[in-house]
């Protein structure tokens, strides 16, 4: 509903966390506090809202306060990005340089052993 994508929720969750492991947690019945905590942070949400999430009536709010005469969005709609992908991108290009290194470092390692 909030428009963000697993993937990229995973990205900020941190280094342990892939987009299965999203979906997984989104397939939960209880998730553990630390992540449900970490998570409404992410999204910038209450904890609360998502504990107490209803789907019907979530739907409900959204057409109730959408006006589609003139294409207006609802005002909890933010499609403006509320980070710089260009920075986001320079991390995760980053973070695998440096996996890469580390590949290289542990194969050279094994080739001297032999």
């Amino acid at each position: 509903m909030l428009g963000i994508k697993q993937e990229a929720l995973a990205f900020e969750l941190g280094d342990d966390w892939n987009q299965k492991k999203v979906s997984l947690l989104e397939q939960k019945e209880i998730v553990e506090s630390d992540v449900l905590m970490q998570v409404a942070q992410i999204l910038k949400v209450p904890a609360e809202a998502i504990e107490n999430f209803d789907e019907e009536q979530a739907i409900n709010i959204i057409s109730n306060t959408a006006s589609f005469d003139n294409c207006q969005q609802p005002a909890f709609f933010n499609n403006q990005p509320t980070f710089n992908p260009l920075d986001k991108m320079v991390e995760l290009y980053e973070r695998m340089l440096k996996q890469q290194q580390e590949m290289i470092d542990k194969l050279e390692k094994l080739i001297q052993n032999k």
